[in-house]
């Protein structure tokens, strides 16, 4: 996401990011069609990421390239627009940005409050059957949410917010449900994300806790995220190589159940 909106950094860059965690064993890239500056710029993260795996010399068949549909850029606003002819449209031009046949994992981005959402879910699934997209995933939804879905198609990924700031997913059930239905929970700002970021290294308990393991502090949040179920996958942003190669580091990162429930007792402002 952030190799393609505001202040992104050249190209050369992005794709340098790309392929270092490529290189590091990343097989999950997600994206989105409005990952980018405004509606004259749809599709520009899709593009950089094919552009990305066409130049990368390793093996692309493991690579799974999600993206997502149901929001829209009118003058650089994010706003949503799930109507299903508004879907297809956004799946055509995915599929082309892409430059594949079929896109591997199609998310819808949020729920439109002025669309049905089963309307909304129908059309997802009419793509599935013409063989545009292979599997239905869900983002920014609640348990009740998932459940109409799972009513009308098989839902492979629920795509939610959760960090230490926010953990409404928690505290909501819908990582619960997800590990009961073997859903993969894909956790989107796992380190809080914009300036959020940047208060984890100066938060005590985090300090604390990562000087003693001599990880970085965006690496033991990515790493509490993960504890927080099986079936959870963080989808941390990078803008530079050395974010990325630290995002997958915490991937072996395994957390004592003491350093655990110091993260799950502090808190954490938003302001």
């Amino acid at each position: 996401m952030h190799l393609s909106i505001e202040d992104r950094p050249p190209e050369e860059q992005g794709i340098r990011v790309i392929h270092a965690a490529l290189d590091a064993g990343v097989t999950l890239i997600d994206t989105a069609d409005v990952y980018c500056l405004d509606q004259n710029d749809i599709g520009h993260n899709e593009r950089l990421i094919a552009r990305a795996l066409q130049s990368w010399r390793g093996d692309r068949d493991p690579i799974v390239v999600a993206t997502k549909g149901g929001l829209v850029r009118p003058s650089g606003r994010w706003e949503t627009d799930a109507r299903p002819e508004q879907l297809r449209a956004a799946c055509e031009r995915s599929l082309k940005a892409l430059g594949v046949d079929r896109i591997a994992l199609y998310q819808l981005h949020a729920p439109d409050p002025r669309v049905p959402f089963a309307e909304t879910i129908g059309a997802l699934a009419e793509l599935q059957r013409e063989g545009k997209i292979r599997w239905v995933g869900l983002s920014n939804v609640s348990v009740k949410q998932i459940r109409v879905a799972e009513e009308m198609v098989p839902v492979v990924t629920v795509q939610n917010r959760l960090n230490p700031f926010f953990r409404e997913a928690l505290e909501q059930g819908v990582v619960a449900h997800c590990a009961e239905r073997g859903i993969g929970f894909l956790a989107y700002s796992p380190t809080g994300g914009g300036r959020l970021n940047q208060k984890l290294p100066t938060h005590p308990v985090l300090q604390s806790i990562s000087a003693r393991l001599g990880v970085s502090a965006h690496a033991l949040v990515l790493a509490w995220v993960l504890a927080q179920s099986p079936t959870v996958i963080a989808i941390p942003s990078a803008r530079k190589v050395e974010h990325a190669l630290d995002s997958v580091a915490a991937g072996e990162l395994r957390l004592a159940e003491a350093d655990l429930e110091a993260v799950d007792r502090a808190e954490f402002s938003r302001q």
